[in-house]
């Protein structure tokens, strides 16, 4: 008799753990409907993303300095207008979202250009090079100040690159009025670039040819964007500068 319970008991167990088994036809239905589901957000939220990024791009005012490259997204590509041709060297689409305190920084894209400035657009960058035509790095951003107080910030202070040089927020060639103050609850967006590879005119001049070629050897494979601090309308600090790298 007691034998008899006992098969019954065992019986019985293996039932359960039958019944119990992991990976039924239903469980991974359920489990890959949820993947489905999670894979069509990601897709939506990606496609939001790039709409909201054309909408900026179509929203944006060529700059009355620089060649407008907002056609420019394969490498080798070129665009030319009455201030100059602009050629495509590298492209990175960012689209990625820093915190800064109440300010949310997003780089939308970055790119590595050449630029063959009109004869008559040359002076304006003589300040910065002598070069007739240079490469330069740039980046399209969007500013939001998420508080409802006014704050002064810059979005690049300081500029790295991969090729040795650091660049301060003076030298962008593109002064679309991104830094210093912006309202509470507002919005900014628009170019910053900083010319690169520049040849210098301060050496001898078999040691400037040298150096020309130096620069015309590196490569851009990163840059690095360090912000301002963020202030208040008393110039008070109320966020540390943030640190972004970016690699193509």
């Amino acid at each position: 008799m007691k034998q008899f319970l006992f098969i019954m008991v065992l019986m019985l167990l293996v039932g359960c753990s039958a019944n119990a088994t992991p990976g039924t036809p239903e469980d991974n239905a359920s489990i890959g409907d949820q993947t489905e589901s999670e894979n069509a957000s990601k897709e939506n939220e990606n496609e939001s993303n790039q709409e909201e990024t054309q909408d900026l791009f179509d929203q944006y005012q060529p700059n009355p300095q620089v060649t407008d490259d907002r056609t420019l997204k394969k490498i080798g590509q070129s665009y030319e207008d009455e201030k100059g041709e602009a050629t495509l060297k590298g492209y990175k689409d960012v689209n990625q979202t820093y915190k800064v305190g109440p300010i949310e920084l997003t780089v939308k894209e970055m790119k590595w250009i050449h630029l063959r400035p009109d004869y008559s657009m040359i002076d304006y960058f003589h300040v910065l090079t002598h070069d007739e035509e240079f490469d330069f790095a740039k980046v399209f951003v969007e500013i939001k100040n998420t508080s409802s107080e006014t704050v002064n910030f810059a979005p690049i202070a300081l500029l790295k690159t991969s090729t040795g040089e650091t660049m301060d927020w003076e030298k962008d060639i593109y002064l679309e009025e991104l830094n210093g103050e912006l309202e509470g609850n507002s919005t900014k967006f628009g170019n910053l670039g900083f010319i690169i590879n520049a040849s210098e005119r301060d050496h001898g001049h078999g040691e400037e040819e040298e150096h020309e070629q130096d620069h015309q050897e590196k490569s851009l494979e990163w840059i690095e964007i360090t912000t301002s601090d963020v202030f208040d309308e008393n110039q008070k600090k109320i966020a540390d500068a943030q640190k972004i790298k970016i690699e193509f």
